[in-house]
């Protein structure tokens, strides 16, 4: 029975460290594309003139 609760707590913990992996990648996907977004952004309103 103790064998049986090591390997739970290390599921939960092999759990935890794929959230946070994935949590990782998901902030650092955002920080790429909301500049590269931001600037299509800024290109797209230059090209058109203001009247």
């Amino acid at each position: 029975m103790l064998f049986y609760k090591k390997e739970r707590g290390q599921g939960m913990v092999e759990y935890a460290l794929l959230i946070v992996l994935i949590a990782l990648v998901v902030v650092t996907l955002i920080a790429v594309m909301g500049t590269a977004v931001s600037k299509m952004y800024q290109d797209i309103t230059t090209a058109f003139p203001l009247h």
